[in-house]
């Protein structure tokens, strides 16, 4: 599991997971925009989409519902869905 479990550090770990599974050379976790729409934005289809998911819940231990997809629109909505998950607040 991700050693940060606060909401910078779900922001980081998510950025790293996006740009490693997508294999993004340009960008860095420095200057991603964790408010970037990630599919407008960044061409993320639902497939990449499915993958972040799966990779995140592996690391994080939660399910997050295929239903859920269409609102994780960014970083940012990602890593609150997250914190809301280990919270027990979902």
């Amino acid at each position: 599991m991700p050693e940060k479990r606060d909401m910078e550090g779900i922001i980081r770990h998510v950025t790293e997971v996006i740009i490693g599974e997508l294999k993004l050379e340009d960008i860095t976790v420095g200057t991603f925009n964790p408010d970037m729409d990630l599919v407008d934005e960044l061409g993320i289809d639902s497939m990449d989409l499915a993958t972040i998911a799966l990779v995140l819940q592996d690391e994080y231990k939660i399910t997050i519902d295929e239903d859920d997809y269409p609102k994780l629109k960014t970083v940012r909505l990602i890593a609150e869905y997250i914190e809301e998950k280990l919270t027990g607040k979902n």
